[in-house]
């Protein structure tokens, strides 16, 4: 493999090609991204009855939980087509579309009518705006993975890519904190007849901010590059069936267990650990908040012990830590503890996450990488970390709760043998140091 990403040979004076700026620039649409993808899930308490007035509030939240759900599987095709776009017409112009797409659902939600003024069209258009949204959040991950990991100073790669996942979890936080602010000023009456729409408002604006800040990056592609006959095409991907099994295999665990230790966490506190659900979601903000930390230093020990070796370490300890860990977490007495534990278990899922794209993007060359991360990541995402909630849920409703770690363990194994067979990218990656 050699080095085939270089920046396009055209002139670009209006454009930025500041290395911090190109990674600020990619990173802020991305935060607003998932900012808007949470914020639905947290505002959702305020909002379902206007949407399914009928039956009672947990009904009402299942309507609105299924809602979310569906945007999980709009992410393969949306990875799809942004990866299609990326490779074919250009990373800048991918990332420009996907945030102006996810401003458009985010304003769609905080303008639409409610059941009581058009029935039936009131969560049919609700829908509809959580498909774009889907769409865009899916075509979002390849593209700004890829952008990131080409536009990084060679030998500081992975610490440049690891502010995706910084973007990522800073928009879980984001949201969760407009939230806890709205909840000071505004009565709970006031947040359900109008106070739930702000954070969508809030996200629309915030992409016009990142709209703004894309259109100013330097490309990365080359004209050949764009012009290839396999670019962006599944085609092309197939050429490399060995590099999209291995992505696969470890995209697989690397989703589970972070999904796992995120967003089922809190539910798994409250239920097993019996612990009050304010505290579980002021525990889980603390966890968050040093997740996010983490990944900066962890991105930049990539660059310095290779991401093989750093893929090696999270199938290590992801599967065997797994079971002792969850376990302790469910028997946890004090807040301090759960708070030290889910840490410990996010420290192993950081091998994966700090260096989540640029792990993918060093295995294709440039003409089919966005696509190739784009659609293996939301595949991945949507087998195993979109539905770990719902299997840990089924088994503990049989009775079977530990079951679930032991799959997530099976999984980290699968993760640990894929990482096994993935070559160095430090001598045979696509992307040179």
């Amino acid at each position: 493999m050699s080095d085939s990403t270089t920046f396009d040979s055209k002139p670009h004076d209006h454009k930025i090609h500041n290395p911090v700026f190109s990674i600020i620039g990619a990173s802020s649409g991305n935060l607003v991204e998932w900012y808007d993808f949470y914020a639905y899930s947290f505002t959702s308490l305020y909002f379902a009855a206007a949407f399914f007035p009928k039956g009672d509030p947990t009904s009402q939240l299942l309507n609105t939980a299924g809602i979310f759900a569906v945007g999980f599987f709009m992410r393969p095709l949306g990875g799809w087509l942004f990866g299609r776009i990326a490779d074919k017409y250009g990373r800048r112009n991918s990332m420009m579309i996907s945030v102006l797409m996810m401003c458009f659902g985010s304003l769609m939600v905080a303008c639409l009518p409610t059941y009581a003024s058009i029935g039936h069209f009131a969560p049919l258009l609700l829908l509809v705006a959580r498909l774009i949204q889907g769409l865009s959040v899916g075509g979002e991950y390849g593209t700004s993975a890829t952008y990131m990991s080409e536009v990084a100073v060679a030998g500081k790669r992975g610490f440049y890519a690891s502010f995706q996942y910084v973007t990522l979890i800073g928009g879980q936080l984001l949201a969760t904190l407009v939230l806890v602010v709205l909840q000071q000023f505004l009565s709970p009456e006031e947040l359900r007849d109008w106070g739930w729409r702000i954070p969508f408002v809030i996200g629309a604006a915030a992409a016009v901010v990142a709209l703004f800040l894309r259109r100013a990056l330097v490309e990365t592609t080359t004209e050949a590059s764009r012009k290839n006959a396999q670019a962006g095409t599944i085609k092309g991907i197939l050429q490399h069936p060995r590099a999209l099994l291995t992505v696969l295999g470890y995209t697989a665990g690397g989703s589970l267990a972070f999904y796992t230790y995120t967003t089922y966490m809190q539910k798994y506190l409250v239920n097993t650990a019996h612990m009050n659900a304010e505290t579980a979601t002021l525990v889980m903000t603390a966890v968050l908040f040093c997740f996010m930390l983490l990944q900066p230093a962890f991105g930049a020990l990539s660059d310095r012990i290779g991401r093989r070796n750093m893929m090696i370490c999270f199938g290590i300890l992801t599967m065997l830590g797994t079971v002792p860990l969850m376990t302790a977490i469910g028997q946890v007495q004090t807040p301090f503890a759960a708070l030290a534990l889910i840490l410990s278990a996010l420290a192993g899922v950081s091998f994966y996450t700090s260096i989540s794209g640029i792990v993918k993007a060093e295995m294709f060359p440039p003409e089919v990488r966005a696509l190739a991360v784009g659609l293996s990541y939301a595949i991945g995402n949507a087998l195993f970390g979109g539905t770990a909630e719902y299997v840990a849920l089924l088994f503990k409703s049989n009775g079977h709760e530990s079951a679930f770690f032991w799959y997530v363990a099976a999984v980290c194994a699968v993760a640990l043998a894929a990482s096994w067979i993935m070559p160095d990218s430090r001598r045979h990656g696509y992307l040179k140091d």
